[in-house]
Protein backbone atom coordinates (compact mmCIF):
# COMPACT_ATOMS: atom_id res chain seq x y z
CA UNK A 1 0.00 0.00 0.00
CA UNK A 2 1.10 3.56 -0.69
CA UNK A 3 0.13 6.04 2.02
CA UNK A 4 1.16 9.56 2.86
CA UNK A 5 3.71 9.24 5.69
CA UNK A 6 2.17 12.34 7.27
CA UNK A 7 -1.14 10.52 7.80
CA UNK A 8 -2.10 10.89 11.46
CA UNK A 9 -5.52 9.24 11.62
CA UNK A 10 -7.16 12.61 12.15
CA UNK A 11 -8.01 13.00 8.49
CA UNK A 12 -9.26 10.72 5.71
CA UNK A 13 -6.44 9.01 3.89
CA UNK A 14 -4.97 11.05 1.04
CA UNK A 15 -6.57 14.35 2.04
CA UNK A 16 -4.80 17.52 0.94
CA UNK A 17 -3.68 20.01 3.56
CA UNK A 18 -4.78 22.90 1.31
CA UNK A 19 -8.45 23.92 1.59
CA UNK A 20 -8.22 26.33 -1.33
CA UNK A 21 -7.13 23.70 -3.84
CA UNK A 22 -9.74 21.15 -2.76
CA UNK A 23 -12.73 20.28 -4.91
CA UNK A 24 -14.48 18.41 -2.08
CA UNK A 25 -14.50 18.93 1.67
CA UNK A 26 -15.08 16.06 4.08
CA UNK A 27 -16.71 17.19 7.32
CA UNK A 28 -17.93 15.21 10.32
CA UNK A 29 -21.37 15.60 11.88
CA UNK A 30 -20.83 14.06 15.35
CA UNK A 31 -24.40 14.05 16.66
CA UNK A 32 -26.60 11.39 18.26
CA UNK A 33 -28.85 13.54 20.41
CA UNK A 34 -32.16 12.08 19.14
CA UNK A 35 -31.47 8.40 18.46
CA UNK A 36 -34.32 6.06 19.33
CA UNK A 37 -32.42 2.89 20.26
CA UNK A 38 -28.62 2.82 20.59
CA UNK A 39 -26.44 5.92 20.87
CA UNK A 40 -22.86 6.17 19.59
CA UNK A 41 -23.11 7.59 16.06
CA UNK A 42 -21.39 10.79 17.18
CA UNK A 43 -18.20 8.70 17.20
CA UNK A 44 -18.69 7.53 13.62
CA UNK A 45 -16.99 10.29 11.63
CA UNK A 46 -13.65 10.05 13.40
CA UNK A 47 -13.50 6.26 13.29
CA UNK A 48 -14.29 6.24 9.57
CA UNK A 49 -11.25 8.47 9.10
CA UNK A 50 -9.04 6.28 11.29
CA UNK A 51 -9.83 3.02 9.51
CA UNK A 52 -9.35 4.60 6.08
CA UNK A 53 -5.64 3.79 6.50
CA UNK A 54 -6.62 0.21 5.58
CA UNK A 55 -7.81 1.23 2.13
CA UNK A 56 -5.83 1.17 -1.05
CA UNK A 57 -5.89 4.64 -2.57
CA UNK A 58 -6.56 3.02 -5.95
CA UNK A 59 -10.07 1.88 -6.87
CA UNK A 60 -10.03 -1.05 -9.30
CA UNK A 61 -13.77 -0.53 -9.83
CA UNK A 62 -13.22 2.96 -11.24
CA UNK A 63 -9.56 2.69 -12.31
CA UNK A 64 -8.86 5.90 -10.41
CA UNK A 65 -6.53 6.90 -7.60
CA UNK A 66 -7.18 9.30 -4.74
CA UNK A 67 -4.27 11.39 -6.01
CA UNK A 68 -6.56 12.35 -8.89
CA UNK A 69 -9.04 14.17 -6.62
CA UNK A 70 -8.18 17.09 -4.36
CA UNK A 71 -10.20 16.88 -1.14
CA UNK A 72 -9.77 18.47 2.25
CA UNK A 73 -10.77 16.88 5.56
CA UNK A 74 -12.06 19.66 7.79
CA UNK A 75 -12.61 17.44 10.82
CA UNK A 76 -15.82 17.43 12.81
CA UNK A 77 -18.11 20.45 12.92
CA UNK A 78 -18.40 21.64 16.56
CA UNK A 79 -22.02 21.05 17.55
CA UNK A 80 -24.05 22.13 20.57
CA UNK A 81 -24.15 18.98 22.68
CA UNK A 82 -27.69 17.80 23.41
CA UNK A 83 -29.33 20.54 21.35
CA UNK A 84 -30.57 19.09 18.03
CA UNK A 85 -32.19 22.29 16.74
CA UNK A 86 -29.05 24.35 17.29
CA UNK A 87 -26.81 21.58 15.92
CA UNK A 88 -28.82 21.38 12.70
CA UNK A 89 -28.50 25.14 12.27
CA UNK A 90 -24.74 24.92 12.79
CA UNK A 91 -24.52 22.32 10.03
CA UNK A 92 -26.70 24.46 7.76
CA UNK A 93 -24.37 27.43 8.27
CA UNK A 94 -21.27 25.30 7.71
CA UNK A 95 -22.45 23.74 4.45
CA UNK A 96 -23.74 27.07 3.19
CA UNK A 97 -20.19 28.40 3.50
CA UNK A 98 -18.73 25.36 1.73
CA UNK A 99 -21.08 25.96 -1.18
CA UNK A 100 -20.20 29.65 -1.26
CA UNK A 101 -16.56 28.56 -1.57
CA UNK A 102 -17.42 26.28 -4.49
CA UNK A 103 -16.75 23.05 -2.59
CA UNK A 104 -18.51 19.69 -2.88
CA UNK A 105 -19.85 18.92 0.64
CA UNK A 106 -19.18 15.35 1.80
CA UNK A 107 -20.57 14.77 5.28
CA UNK A 108 -20.10 11.81 7.61
CA UNK A 109 -22.50 11.25 10.51
CA UNK A 110 -23.80 11.02 13.02
CA UNK A 111 -27.53 10.29 13.25
CA UNK A 112 -29.68 10.96 10.20
CA UNK A 113 -31.24 14.17 11.51
CA UNK A 114 -27.92 15.85 10.66
CA UNK A 115 -28.87 15.75 6.97
CA UNK A 116 -31.62 18.29 7.43
CA UNK A 117 -29.30 21.29 7.79
CA UNK A 118 -27.10 20.50 4.78
CA UNK A 119 -30.11 19.69 2.57
CA UNK A 120 -31.58 23.11 3.32
CA UNK A 121 -28.30 24.82 2.48
CA UNK A 122 -27.93 22.89 -0.78
CA UNK A 123 -31.56 23.53 -1.77
CA UNK A 124 -31.01 27.26 -1.43
CA UNK A 125 -28.23 27.01 -4.02
CA UNK A 126 -30.14 24.54 -6.21
CA UNK A 127 -33.90 25.29 -5.99
CA UNK A 128 -34.77 22.27 -8.15
CA UNK A 129 -32.83 19.89 -5.88
CA UNK A 130 -33.63 16.17 -5.81
CA UNK A 131 -32.86 14.17 -2.66
CA UNK A 132 -32.01 10.49 -3.15
CA UNK A 133 -32.06 8.34 -0.01
CA UNK A 134 -30.72 4.81 0.49
CA UNK A 135 -31.98 3.65 3.88
CA UNK A 136 -33.59 0.85 5.87
CA UNK A 137 -36.01 3.32 7.47
CA UNK A 138 -38.53 5.65 5.88
CA UNK A 139 -37.79 8.49 8.35
CA UNK A 140 -41.12 10.05 7.36
CA UNK A 141 -42.70 10.59 10.76
CA UNK A 142 -43.94 14.04 11.69
CA UNK A 143 -42.69 13.40 15.21
CA UNK A 144 -41.26 10.56 17.28
CA UNK A 145 -43.24 10.14 20.49
CA UNK A 146 -44.13 13.82 20.36
CA UNK A 147 -40.65 15.08 19.44
CA UNK A 148 -40.36 16.68 15.97
CA UNK A 149 -36.54 16.72 16.09
CA UNK A 150 -35.64 13.07 15.55
CA UNK A 151 -33.68 10.91 13.16
CA UNK A 152 -37.06 9.29 12.44
CA UNK A 153 -38.44 12.58 11.08
CA UNK A 154 -35.61 13.79 8.86
CA UNK A 155 -37.00 12.80 5.46
CA UNK A 156 -40.41 14.25 6.32
CA UNK A 157 -38.62 17.53 7.04
CA UNK A 158 -36.71 17.17 3.77
CA UNK A 159 -40.04 16.69 1.96
CA UNK A 160 -41.22 19.98 3.45
CA UNK A 161 -38.11 21.72 2.06
CA UNK A 162 -37.74 20.24 -1.46
CA UNK A 163 -41.25 18.84 -2.02
CA UNK A 164 -42.08 15.14 -1.67
CA UNK A 165 -42.16 14.71 -5.45
CA UNK A 166 -38.44 15.53 -5.44
CA UNK A 167 -37.57 12.83 -2.89
CA UNK A 168 -36.54 9.35 -4.08
CA UNK A 169 -36.41 6.67 -1.37
CA UNK A 170 -34.76 3.29 -1.98
CA UNK A 171 -34.26 0.20 0.14
CA UNK A 172 -36.85 1.11 2.77
CA UNK A 173 -37.92 -1.90 4.82
CA UNK A 174 -38.98 -0.38 8.15
CA UNK A 175 -41.50 2.23 9.23
CA UNK A 176 -45.03 2.75 10.46
CA UNK A 177 -48.11 2.04 8.37
CA UNK A 178 -48.60 5.80 8.11
CA UNK A 179 -45.04 6.35 6.85
CA UNK A 180 -45.41 3.74 4.14
CA UNK A 181 -48.76 5.24 3.12
CA UNK A 182 -47.26 8.72 2.97
CA UNK A 183 -44.29 7.48 0.96
CA UNK A 184 -46.38 5.56 -1.55
CA UNK A 185 -48.73 8.49 -2.05
CA UNK A 186 -46.26 11.37 -2.04
CA UNK A 187 -42.58 10.54 -2.58
CA UNK A 188 -40.94 8.35 -5.18
CA UNK A 189 -41.02 5.34 -2.88
CA UNK A 190 -39.15 2.12 -3.70
CA UNK A 191 -39.08 -0.22 -0.69
CA UNK A 192 -36.82 -3.23 -0.12
CA UNK A 193 -34.46 -2.88 -3.10
CA UNK A 194 -32.06 -0.25 -4.41
CA UNK A 195 -30.34 -1.21 -7.66
CA UNK A 196 -33.28 -2.44 -9.74
CA UNK A 197 -35.65 0.47 -9.00
CA UNK A 198 -32.81 2.96 -9.38
CA UNK A 199 -32.18 1.61 -12.86
CA UNK A 200 -35.84 2.25 -13.64
CA UNK A 201 -35.76 5.94 -12.74
CA UNK A 202 -32.23 6.89 -13.76
CA UNK A 203 -33.47 8.88 -16.77
CA UNK A 204 -35.79 10.92 -14.51
CA UNK A 205 -32.79 11.97 -12.43
CA UNK A 206 -30.53 13.01 -15.29
CA UNK A 207 -29.85 16.72 -15.48
CA UNK A 208 -31.15 17.45 -11.98
CA UNK A 209 -28.94 18.49 -9.03
CA UNK A 210 -28.96 15.62 -6.53
CA UNK A 211 -28.23 15.40 -2.82
CA UNK A 212 -27.41 11.74 -2.10
CA UNK A 213 -27.87 10.59 1.49
CA UNK A 214 -26.96 7.04 2.52
CA UNK A 215 -27.83 5.54 5.87
CA UNK A 216 -25.38 2.68 6.47
CA UNK A 217 -28.28 0.54 7.73
CA UNK A 218 -29.56 0.15 4.16
CA UNK A 219 -26.93 -2.60 4.10
CA UNK A 220 -27.94 -5.81 5.89
CA UNK A 221 -26.69 -5.99 9.49
CA UNK A 222 -24.77 -9.15 8.58
CA UNK A 223 -22.41 -6.83 6.71
CA UNK A 224 -22.91 -3.60 8.66
CA UNK A 225 -23.79 -4.26 12.32
CA UNK A 226 -22.24 -1.03 13.58
CA UNK A 227 -25.34 1.12 13.58
CA UNK A 228 -27.90 2.23 16.09
CA UNK A 229 -31.15 0.83 14.69
CA UNK A 230 -30.57 -2.54 13.04
CA UNK A 231 -33.08 -4.06 10.64
CA UNK A 232 -32.66 -7.44 8.96
CA UNK A 233 -33.26 -8.05 5.27
CA UNK A 234 -31.07 -5.34 3.79
CA UNK A 235 -29.11 -5.08 0.59
CA UNK A 236 -25.53 -6.25 0.19
CA UNK A 237 -22.54 -3.95 0.13
CA UNK A 238 -21.95 -5.09 -3.43
CA UNK A 239 -25.41 -3.90 -4.48
CA UNK A 240 -24.75 -0.55 -2.87
CA UNK A 241 -21.52 -0.10 -4.79
CA UNK A 242 -23.24 -1.11 -8.03
CA UNK A 243 -25.84 1.59 -7.37
CA UNK A 244 -23.09 4.19 -6.93
CA UNK A 245 -21.42 3.11 -10.16
CA UNK A 246 -24.77 3.22 -11.98
CA UNK A 247 -25.18 6.84 -10.91
CA UNK A 248 -21.65 7.61 -12.00
CA UNK A 249 -21.98 5.88 -15.38
CA UNK A 250 -25.28 7.71 -16.02
CA UNK A 251 -23.54 11.03 -15.42
CA UNK A 252 -25.90 12.10 -12.67
CA UNK A 253 -25.22 15.52 -11.19
CA UNK A 254 -24.48 14.74 -7.55
CA UNK A 255 -23.92 18.10 -5.84
CA UNK A 256 -23.65 16.93 -2.22
CA UNK A 257 -23.40 13.68 -0.29
CA UNK A 258 -23.65 12.33 3.21
CA UNK A 259 -23.19 8.95 4.87
CA UNK A 260 -24.78 8.56 8.29
CA UNK A 261 -25.63 6.34 11.26
CA UNK A 262 -22.23 4.67 11.73
CA UNK A 263 -21.84 3.60 15.37
CA UNK A 264 -18.39 2.03 15.81
CA UNK A 265 -18.88 0.79 19.37
CA UNK A 266 -21.27 -1.93 18.15
CA UNK A 267 -18.86 -3.38 15.61
CA UNK A 268 -15.53 -4.44 17.13
CA UNK A 269 -14.78 -6.27 13.88
CA UNK A 270 -14.64 -2.82 12.20
CA UNK A 271 -16.34 -4.10 9.05
CA UNK A 272 -19.04 -1.39 9.21
CA UNK A 273 -16.48 1.37 9.57
CA UNK A 274 -14.31 -0.10 6.81
CA UNK A 275 -17.34 -0.34 4.52
CA UNK A 276 -18.15 3.29 5.29
CA UNK A 277 -14.59 4.35 4.44
CA UNK A 278 -14.73 2.48 1.16
CA UNK A 279 -18.04 4.17 0.30
CA UNK A 280 -16.39 7.55 0.91
CA UNK A 281 -13.48 6.58 -1.33
CA UNK A 282 -15.75 5.49 -4.17
CA UNK A 283 -17.86 8.64 -3.88
CA UNK A 284 -14.73 10.80 -3.97
CA UNK A 285 -13.48 9.03 -7.08
CA UNK A 286 -16.77 8.50 -8.87
CA UNK A 287 -19.32 11.15 -7.97
CA UNK A 288 -17.55 14.33 -6.88
CA UNK A 289 -17.60 17.35 -9.16
CA UNK A 290 -16.96 21.01 -8.37
CA UNK A 291 -20.07 22.97 -7.40
CA UNK A 292 -21.06 25.71 -9.81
Amino acid sequence: MKHDPAYSGREFIGATQNYEEATAVIYGMPMDWTVSFRAGTRLGPQRVREVSILLEEYSPYLDKHLEEVAYFDAGDVPLSFGNPARSVEQLYDYVKQLLADGKFPLGIGGEHLVSWGPVRAVQEKYPDLVVVQFDAHADLREDYEGEPYSHATVLRKVCDVVGPNNVYQFGIRSGTREEFKYGRENTNFYPFDVLEPLQGVIDELKGRPIYLTIDIDVVDPAEAPGTGTLDAGGITARELFKALYLMRDAGLNIVAFDLVEIAPVYDPSEKTQILASKIVREVLLGLVSPTK
